[in-house]
Formats: structure tokens, C-alpha cells, sequence
């Protein structure tokens, strides 16, 4: 974790709503740390491209919007995520949530923690988190993480080839398998719907 004096890494900041899972529509503030420790080859994000910003400056920004509700992404946060920043967001008011690979431990008090798993093992098994998401391409997607990982929500989401056809497939194959496994519900990207950040 990166030192509470020292800049954090940037990849962007912006104010738009939370596209995915359970807080789909809700007006929120992103801050999308730069870096992350796995390479998966369907990632939408620059990690190469940031600002440095201190804990100060991040709240500083954060609070001259209206949402009190924060979505820290990455890349990966937890890479950098510190406690005091955590603080420092509560003091401010924000709600957090933290959408990470589930790889690396977070700090204590954040409100919500939205693991999407790639690659295990993760620092989440045997602890229960907010919600689980998954990304599904196909009846050969594996989901046996989620019998190691317990979380009050489990989220299908469709994986995002770029390929508008091969989409279509993913989609209906998702549909089919939560019809089939109410355990699970489908999580769309609607900010890509909405043509949003």
C-alpha cells in the first residue's frame, strides 16, 4: 500500500452514474486509481495513464459534488487504498464502496465491497463481502469461486467482447443459466447502454 504522505496514482476521476450491480442508477463520484496486479486481456482501462493526487486533494475533489456516494475502481485499489484516506471520505460524509479483484486485503469500514474475482486465491475466502460479480461468457465459465467466496448478492454479468453478435450469444446464454440458478442475478453495464462514463 501506498505511504498516507505520498501522492496516490490517478487514472481518472469523474461524476456519472454507477452502471453495474446493486447500486445501478445511483449518482455517484468515481475515483479510478491507476495500476493492478493481474493482466486480463477484456480490461477497458489505461493503467499507464495518471495524475498524482494526495488524500486531500481526492476528498477535495470528491466534495464539490453533490453525490455523497463514492465508487473507488481501478485498475485495482487496493494497491493503494489507505486507511486514512478511507477516513478521510467518512469524515467528509461519502459513502464507500469499492469495486476490487478481490486479490489483496482492503481497509477496515468500507460500506460496500463489490468483489469481482479473476484470478484466485483471494483474501476474501471465509469472510462474507456486500456482492459477488461475476463475468460470464459461456456455459464453460467457471463459478466455483463462488462456493469459497460468501457474499449477500451474487451478480452475473455478461462479458463485453466488442463483438456486438458475439454479445448477443453471452447475454442470452447469462439469462438462461441465472433462470436456471436464482442464486444469482444478471448485472448489465448500462452506463455503455447509456452511452455514459
Amino acid at each position: 500500500m501506498v505511504n498516507a504522505q505520498c501522492s496516490m496514482r490517478i487514472n481518472e476521476t469523474f461524476l456519472s452514474l454507477q452502471g453495474e450491480g446493486h447500486f445501478t442508477g445511483t449518482p455517484a463520484f468515481f475515483l479510478r486509481f491507476a495500476g493492478c496486479n493481474l493482466e486480463c486481456p477484456f480490461c477497458d482501462t489505461n493503467h499507464q495513464s495518471y495524475q498524482e493526487m494526495s488524500e486531500e486533494e481526492i476528498v477535495e475533489e470528491a466534495s464539490r459534488h453533490k453525490p455523497r456516494h463514492i465508487v473507488v475502481t481501478g485498475g485495482e485499489p487496493a494497491l493503494q487504498l489507505t486507511q486514512s484516506l478511507v477516513d478521510k471520505l467518512h469524515e467528509a460524509g461519502f459513502f464507500i464502496q469499492v469495486e476490487t479483484n478481490g486479490t489483496l486485503p482492503l481497509p477496515e469500514g468500507i460500506d460496500w465491497v463489490t468483489v469481482s474475482p479473476k484470478d484466485p486465491p483471494t483474501p476474501f475466502r471465509g469472510r462474507i463481502v456486500d456482492e459477488l460479480k461475476m463475468l460470464y461468457h459461456g456455459p464453460d465459465t467457471d463459478l466455483s469461486i463462488a462456493n469459497q467466496i460468501q457474499a449477500k448478492e451474487y451478480r452475473l454479468q455478461p462479458l463485453d467482447t466488442g463483438n456486438e453478435e458475439q454479445n448477443r450469444i453471452i447475454l442470452r446464454s447469462t439469462i438462461a443459466y441465472v433462470l436456471e440458478h436464482p442464486k444469482w442475478s444478471l448485472s448489465l453495464q448500462t452506463h455503455k447502454m447509456l452511452g455514459i462514463k
